[in-house]
């Protein structure tokens, strides 16, 4: 049932290695601003949950970009799809639909892990030392998983990148800017924070910064968002069965 998938996953890696100075690079640049500008402009002078604001970043920071990473392979489905054909001869191939959605989920998995582990590796000369255990990289993958499942069903259903840039600044963006990433789901509004609830990313921020404090975890976050990740897994077999047929 899943033979084949690790052939497309090694395209997506071998493509990634290809690349690896400049998308390395491209990693670096904005959660190095991010960092540069609010150690500049907070500094130490908001105080979250008893750390400082910096310290209080990098795991919102880790959890944007895992997101952002694992989303960013709708962007070379869309590629492989429109461009480079590449879809038409996986459609060809004696690979089924649960071989493919599994191999993009690891290619999306591991974009999210290269780019908090770059994250991790910029808070160290802002003197941020947190605990980057297997609770926190947990957390980063089940992020991960979901956001990867959820740039295949998008990729699959949109007809082209004006589609799909639309979609991502009604979805992504906002989810972004509004998920504790940035500040603490209590300065917002109660119903705000009631609505942010059923946002996937605040589960994550919120898992990804309890182990990254070594406080108690919320086993929760971890369950809905593989729970989440599941459920669009299977969507995502069926959208790219439809997009096949």
């Amino acid at each position: 049932m899943l033979k084949g998938w690790f052939a497309i996953y090694y395209r997506e890696v071998l493509i990634l290695w290809l690349r690896r100075r400049r998308y390395i690079a491209t990693l670096t640049v904005s959660p190095l601003l991010y960092l540069t500008a609010f150690s500049y402009a907070v500094g130490d002078n908001f105080n979250a949950t008893n750390h400082t604001y910096i310290e209080f970043l990098i795991p919102g920071l880790a959890a944007m970009a895992s997101m952002l990473e694992s989303y960013s392979i709708a962007s070379e489905i869309n590629i492989a799809r429109f461009y480079w054909k590449i879809f038409e001869e996986f459609q060809a191939a004696p690979v089924s639909e649960a071989a493919y959605v599994l191999a993009e989920v690891a290619a999306g998995v591991t974009r999210a892990m290269i780019s908090v582990s770059i994250i991790v590796v910029l808070g160290l000369p802002f003197g941020v030392f947190l605990d980057y255990g297997l609770l926190f990289w947990f957390a980063i993958i089940l992020n991960a998983y979901v956001f990867s499942t959820l740039a295949i069903i998008i990729a699959m259903v949109v007809r082209g990148h004006a589609d799909q840039f639309m979609l991502s600044n009604f979805i992504i963006t906002p989810m972004a800017f509004l998920g504790g990433t940035f500040f603490p789901l209590d300065r917002f509004p109660e119903w705000v924070q009631f609505l942010l609830n059923f946002v996937p990313i605040t589960h994550a921020s919120n898992a990804v910064r309890s182990a990254a404090f070594n406080q108690q975890v919320a086993s929760t976050s971890y369950v809905i968002l593989f729970a989440l990740g599941t459920i669009f897994f299977l969507l995502a077999i069926r959208v790219v069965k439809k997009a096949r047929d």
